[in-house]
């Protein structure tokens, strides 16, 4: 049988609203040792991710106070997902064509259910799987990345 999204990723991840503060998404990040939140709305759909990197290159990086943004501000949107149905393989390869080094996992109602690292694909994925997603991810593209 083959290894699905679900038995692979951490399950109920720390989610936030955009309006969530970004100082408390940077300590929500420390407390949990995480350097990516999912996004919701209300109904719990996923509509964008807060990563380190976003706080640090949209925020901090252009002067901006973090104590005075939200995750709006800065959160990288839309949001790339995977079903929590979706073949391991099938996620490694969502990942390595868009480049992320993680990835938020729906349940079939869409809401957040879990989040994919590439620590969990190394932990759980193929030799194979694992170079390559590390060697697609980390491919220069010649732009600055923001």
């Amino acid at each position: 049988m083959a290894t699905l999204a679900r038995d692979v990723m951490t399950p109920d991840p720390a989610c936030r609203s955009p309006s969530t503060s970004i100082d408390e998404v940077a300590k929500l990040m420390v407390q949990n040792d995480c350097g990516e939140i999912p996004v919701v709305d209300a109904r719990d759909q996923v509509v964008g991710v807060v990563t380190d990197r976003d706080i640090v290159c949209r925020v901090v990086a252009a002067g901006k106070n973090p104590v005075g943004y939200t995750v709006e501000a800065c959160m990288s949107h839309p949001v790339v997902t995977v079903r929590d149905d979706a073949p391991l393989d099938e996620v490694v390869a969502t990942m390595e064509k868009h480049r992320i080094r993680r990835v938020p996992v729906v349940a079939e109602d869409g809401c957040c259910a879990g989040i994919i690292s590439q620590a969990d694909i190394a932990r759980d994925g193929t030799e194979h799987e694992v170079a390559e997603l590390v060697r697609e991810v980390s491919r220069e593209t010649g732009r600055a990345a923001a």
